[in-house]
């Protein structure tokens, strides 16, 4: 691959305005009404891209018409919202509740232009008289959404895929899970970050690979890698590091940034100095706070702190070690070709 070629992927995924997250739905389930504060990219939504198809809007059909939308001021992009809302509540499933009512919409600007806007659509039904509680979905094409609940200071939270349904969602107390249920839902959530979500990740973790195809410099870099990033996510887990959220673009900036510096240096000093393992390490903490980021949205299994924290790591590097056995499984193919 050339310098350029390279450096154009790499640039590609640092466009933020045009990758698809997912969404988060806040769920407040009361004794006979439930409101829920729901964040979404407004655009993605009005311009009909299926989100379930598309990580980055550049490549859907409806590129243009997401791109207008993106340049309307936030009153023109609230007014559409408003008008159109009845199309969009029939995306959305509330099983034990009534019709959805928008109560409110919040345009919130990203503090660049190359972040996407988040908009915050609040929405309340009321509660069916014989519900012990309500299921959330929406449709697929909406995308992943990640689904909270809190209660006396404690959280549940899941990400659901494909236009599945939540677990009953109570008006007394949480969902319950036990450590096993908790442990493969954070190791599931910890693998897919990597794999297929986290083009960045993969990116760097190539770029560790191809440094040397030889298991010493490899073992080195992903050892001083899986360290900083397993301390800034258990730091910033634990509220020793707080990045606020107006900052988090500057962090994934930096892991951009992280994947071209590991680039260069492969191609003009492939060499395994003290060095490199030093620069892998402090590229290691930013990674980390990028995995704490999407921890944080999840939120952490009500009293399973150490099991989530433990799964969801063991997840991502699961995922990295799935990355670099799949580059040499394609190498070793390549050579006996």
């Amino acid at each position: 691959m050339s310098m350029g070629a390279l450096l154009t992927i790499l640039w590609g995924s640092a466009l933020w305005a045009h990758e698809t997250q997912p969404a988060i739905a806040n769920i407040d389930v009361a004794e006979d009404s439930v409101e829920i504060a729901l964040a979404v990219n407004a655009e993605a939504i009005l311009a009909g891209v299926d989100q379930s198809l598309y990580s980055d809007t550049n490549d859907a059909p409806e590129a243009e018409e997401y791109d207008r939308l993106r340049a309307l001021s936030g009153d023109d992009l609230q007014a559409l919202l408003e008008a159109g809302w009845e199309d969009i509540a029939t995306t959305i499933t509330l099983e034990g509740a009534g019709a959805l009512e928008l109560a409110n919409v919040n345009v919130i600007m990203p503090a660049s232009e190359e972040l996407a806007r988040e908009t915050v659509l609040t929405v309340s039904a009321p509660l069916d008289d014989e519900a012990e509680g309500v299921r959330f979905s929406w449709a697929q094409e909406n995308g992943d959404v990640i689904i909270r609940q809190s209660r006396d200071g404690a959280t549940y939270a899941a990400i659901l895929q494909d236009g599945e349904a939540s677990e009953l969602l109570p008006k007394i107390g949480l969902v319950q899970e036990t450590a096993g249920e908790a442990f493969t839902r954070f190791l599931i959530e910890g693998f897919e970050h990597i794999i297929p979500k986290g083009l960045d990740h993969i990116l760097f973790v190539l770029g560790l690979f191809f440094f040397a195809l030889k298991w010493g410099p490899i073992l080195w870099q992903v050892t001083a890698f899986t360290v900083a990033h397993t301390v800034t996510l258990a730091m910033a887990t634990l509220g020793v590091i707080n990045i606020p959220d107006d900052w988090m673009w500057l962090v994934e900036a930096f892991i951009a940034l992280s994947i071209t510096w590991v680039a260069i240096e492969n191609i003009f000093q492939p060499k395994l100095g003290w060095f490199r393992p030093a620069v892998v390490f402090a590229f290691g903490l930013l990674h980390g706070l990028g995995f704490a980021s999407v921890l944080g949205d999840l939120g952490l299994a009500q009293g399973q702190f150490l099991v989530s924290l433990i799964a969801f790591n063991i997840g991502v590097e699961i995922g990295q070690l799935a990355v670099i056995l799949g580059a040499f499984i394609l190498i070793l193919v390549a050579v006996q070709a």
